[in-house]
């Protein structure tokens, strides 16, 4: 069959940057006031939005992944999704560094053309409200809830609320960490071993804590040893914590590599969006002081409660309090070991 014969990509139309560079229309333009820094405050934001359409993409392919019902840690899928969370750190550096560049707009150049903006304002960001919402956050968690609501036209409210009615990252990664067999599977462990194991480890972890860190002790057990007062409202479940901290204490070995690389991953995903969050906070205050937001929020303090508030895995990252030492770690039986090396 002959084939057919395409026609001749031109970079221009590629990128269609007919559409995209005559995308700024400054408001201060229409109303005949020279503000010449608007057109770097659209672009910026812009940008931004282009980036959190890409960081979606990335969100929902590792999502994708982790709705099969079993991954196996030494296919392709995992590397992937490693892969997918790295360059999403990647590109939020992007974006925590092109503040630097929204930072050459003074207070005055912005003041040119900001009464042009209301009631406009980046809390409206439906992108970026969907990657929250696609990495765990809940609307329970969002400081703000009604503001949140009326600052919102309707359709963008429903395109939120169907993102946050999704199973999120953060339930798919605890499922995936539930599954995961090392505690649990007998044929690692004999009779009883595996309750062992904790005890041991218990034991260890007391001895490792200083008299200030006693307090620990009393949350490791809730979290860890005793099901009936696993504390409520928490979003990981015993199983999936018992198996986070087995892999960040045993990551060496090699069937844990991307297990721990993925973990981290997702720590870093949440540490970049809370530098973006609080370098937004500083640059509002520079820029505004106490002034009110555009959108009608107390500026400033609206954005440093959220960004106080919105930690997606705040769980996971509470685990590093109990870790201990390579060399105090329970040596781990040997049919264990093999199945975690490579054979």
């Amino acid at each position: 069959m002959e084939k057919k014969e395409r026609k001749p990509v031109y970079y221009a139309e590629y990128l269609q940057l007919n559409k995209i560079l005559n995308a700024q229309e400054p408001e201060s333009s229409k109303e005949g006031i020279r503000a010449d820094d608007e057109m770097l405050f659209i672009i910026i934001h812009q940008a931004y939005e282009l980036w959190f359409k890409q960081i979606l993409h990335e969100l929902n392919v590792v999502r994708d992944i982790f709705k099969q019902p079993n991954i196996h840690n030494n296919t392709p899928d995992i590397y992937n999704s490693v892969h997918r969370l790295e360059r999403v750190g990647r590109i939020l550096e992007v974006a925590v560094g092109q503040m630097g560049v929204l930072e050459t707009m003074t207070p005055l150049d912005f003041l040119d053309f900001r009464d042009l903006l209301r009631p406009a304002s980046g809390f409206q960001s439906i992108q970026f409200k969907m990657i929250e919402a696609t990495l765990g956050l809940a609307f329970d968690q969002r400081h703000g809830q009604n503001y949140y609501l009326t600052q919102l036209k309707p359709e963008d409210v429903e395109r939120v609320k169907k993102a946050e009615s999704e199973e999120s990252l953060l339930v798919l990664i605890n499922k995936w960490l539930e599954r995961m067999p090392f505690i649990k599977d007998k044929s690692y462990w004999q009779e009883a071993q595996d309750s062992e194991f904790w005890i041991s480890y218990r034991k260890a972890y007391e001895e490792s804590l200083t008299e200030g860190e006693k307090g620990n002790l009393a949350t490791f057990d809730a979290l860890f040893m005793q099901e009936e007062s696993y504390p409520d409202g928490r979003k990981f479940s015993q199983d999936a914590n018992r198996n986070a901290l087995f892999i960040m204490l045993y990551r060496d070995f090699p069937m844990l590599h991307l297990p721990y690389e993925l973990l981290d991953s997702l720590l870093e995903i949440d540490e970049l969006l809370s530098m973006w969050r609080h370098r937004h906070i500083h640059m509002v205050q520079r820029t505004i002081g106490k002034r009110v937001g555009t959108g009608g929020s107390s500026g400033s303090e609206y954005l440093r409660a959220a960004a106080d508030s919105h930690y997606i895995f705040k769980e996971l990252a509470e685990l590093t309090s109990f870790l201990m030492p390579r060399n105090a770690l329970p040596k781990l039986p040997e049919t264990l070991t093999k199945s975690l090396g490579y054979h």
